[in-house]
């Protein structure tokens, strides 16, 4: 390995599809270790990744590359998400780095992720080189794209660099100043060990695969090493560095990026942002932790198969050990059985999670309305959290309902401000300001009920301004606001699982569309089916399913009307019997008729 004086610890952040992954392509074809141009975003090994064509976890690798007087610098990248919903997964990486490449698209411009990915990097105290991307488009606009930059970002323009990741114009100039502008890293060899944890992944043979970052010391083969938060033990199989598969090495040392095995069979052991150090020479003192992340959308996932509810909860566990994002815990439905109430940072965050469970770990299961957080305060003064409309209070007990609000800033060209204007309004957001950084770009920052935007508002918002705008947004803290438990009932039986919190002025609204919507998805019956709404013990909405009639008059040609008769009086009565003993299947596109329906606007 090189001397820690020549290695390079950097992240690549931007907004969604500027072209990180492309850039990453570039760095690996320097290395050596790209032949093939065509294949494309190496990094993404998520068969989602690669299908929706955007990066969804971080993706780490380490690369040989010489610069223009054949000295050789060992570049340890990381190539990091873009979207909004995953700001906390670019947190973690950033915390394993010295530096970041912020790359900004030519034909778009400053977006919002950018700025946010621009004051991340700027806590974590890194160096940050700004890249100006796809300067060979048609449309790229070079010279307003770099004003922005200079105005908004405060770089200078000697700063600033363009390149084209496709073409691989000006990727050797951006490598000779990644390895002048950012630092080599500190840290002391010959120190106890402290290592961060910044990532990791479940191996079926090797268990739990530990990414981590040497601040100090080293790891070896055979190495008894402790996790501090936890206090548990283990020793280590093996040790190695990321290519373009996992590749072995002797040691890893201060400054250096790596990973380690040491059978870890169960997933919870390891904590992400927690400090491995060593047993025989132990550290005091562990490393600054990453931020809190706080889920902000909660829905249930239950098995399809009730037996499938052990094999799920592995799957789930799976899951958050890579993605932190990612919490659940047990939960049990009256219409579903048992199951498991989840957090994620975001809806694209939720529904990239549900394909993961169906693609990588074959589970057939059913996804209920997501919901946000609630601060309830009962009339005993007690405060609860409240994620899941089956735990919602007796209106009686309740002294007062607080909901999420997040500061949200959106990022458009200029003629589209009156329809966005208009999209927040029917959100009951607030205004605030509007920013004009250039002629071609405005800046409209807004408070808004964060149940206003998990659903569909950033497909509106890309609908309403044509793919231009930009949205980005975070916590600010809860307020009063006049919630509701609507339920819904299926010929007068509660399902929980469709039960949703909504604003009483927009209950009515959802409530109609929804049933509406789930008129057309629930199957015709022998029978009628009645489906309302209800909130406490009065009815909102109400719709019905219409039964399939039999003929029974078909081979009745002639006689008496009394004859007729009978047989509709007999058909009434086996259709009630039949009413009060049938079960009605509700297919998943019931479950899903809420995400179309409740962040519409009202017309």
């Amino acid at each position: 390995m090189v001397q820690s004086e020549n290695i390079r610890n950097f992240s690549i952040i931007a907004h969604i599809d500027h072209g990180k992954s492309t850039l990453a392509d570039r760095f690996l074809e320097h290395a050596g270790l790209l032949i093939n141009i065509q294949e494309g975003q190496v990094l993404d090994t998520l068969s989602l990744e690669k299908e929706r064509g955007i990066t969804i976890r971080s993706h780490p690798v380490t690369l040989l590359i010489k610069n223009k007087i054949g000295e050789t610098f060992c570049f340890n990248l990381i190539d990091t998400p873009g979207h909004v919903d995953f700001s906390y997964e670019v947190s973690r990486s950033l915390k394993a780095c010295e530096g970041a490449v912020l790359l900004v698209d030519a034909t778009q411009g400053v977006e919002a992720q950018t700025i946010a990915n621009t004051y991340l990097a700027l806590e974590n105290n890194l160096v940050i080189i700004p890249v100006i991307n796809k300067i060979d488009v048609k449309n790229a606009d070079i010279e307003g794209t770099e004003k922005e930059i200079r105005e908004i970002l405060g770089f200078s323009e000697n700063e600033i660099l363009k390149i084209s990741a496709k073409l691989g114009t000006g990727v050797t100039e951006l490598i000779e100043e990644i390895i002048r502008r950012v630092q080599p890293p500190g840290g002391d060899p010959d120190m106890p060990l402290r290592a961060l944890v910044f990532d990791s992944h479940f191996d079926t043979y090797k268990g739990v695969v530990v990414y981590v970052r040497l601040k100090e010391g080293r790891i070896r083969v055979g190495d008894k090493i402790k996790f501090m938060s936890t206090g548990k033990i283990f020793q280590i199989e093996e040790v190695g560095i990321f290519r373009l598969k996992m590749e072995s090495v002797e040691e890893l040392k201060a400054g250096e990026v790596g990973y380690f095995a040491a059978i870890i069979r169960d997933p919870l052991d390891v904590n992400i942002g927690d400090t491995v150090t060593s047993v025989v020479k132990p550290a005091t003192i562990p490393i600054p932790g990453f931020r809190r992340n706080i889920p902000m959308v909660f829905a249930g996932i239950f098995p399809i198969n009730t037996n499938e509810f052990e094999n799920l909860k592995k799957s789930l566990e799976k899951l958050h050990l890579n993605d932190p994002a990612f919490s659940f815990e047990m939960e049990t439905s009256e219409a579903l059985g048992f199951g498991f109430r989840c957090g994620f940072s975001g809806l694209l965050h939720m529904e990239i999670m549900i394909e993961r469970l169906k693609l990588e770990f074959g589970q057939d299961i059913i996804a209920t309305v997501p919901n946000v957080e609630y601060e309830v305060e009962l009339m005993d003064s007690k405060i609860i959290k409240l994620d899941n409309p089956g735990k919602f209070p007796e209106e009686t007990k309740i002294k007062e309902i607080k909901e999420p609000i997040v500061e949200a800033s959106i990022m458009t060209p200029p003629e589209y401000i009156g329809n966005v204007l208009e999209l927040i309004k029917s959100r009951r957001a607030i205004y605030k300001e509007m920013l004009y950084p250039q002629l071609q770009r405005a800046i409209i920052r807004f408070e808004v009920p964060l149940q206003e935007i998990i659903i569909d508002f950033f497909d509106n918002l890309k609908s309403i301004t044509r793919g231009y705008g930009t949205l980005d947004y975070e916590l600010k803290g809860f307020k009063s606001s006049d919630i509701v438990k609507v339920d819904i009932l299926i010929n007068k039986k509660s399902v929980d699982a469709l039960s949703f919190m909504a604003h009483r002025e927009k209950a009515d609204y959802i409530s109609r569309n929804l049933l509406g919507r789930m008129r057309k998805v629930i199957p015709r019956q022998m029978f009628e089916v009645s489906l309302q709404a209800a909130i406490g013990g009065k009815i909102i909405a109400k719709e019905r399913v219409v039964p399939f009639r039999k003929d029974v008059l078909a081979k009745c040609y002639g006689g008496d009307v009394t004859r007729k008769r009978k047989l509709l009086e007999k058909q009434k009565e086996g259709k009630k019997k039949m009413k009060q003993i049938g079960n009605v299947a509700i297919p998943q596109e019931a479950f899903f008729s809420i995400l179309s329906v409740k962040g519409e606007q009202k017309k």
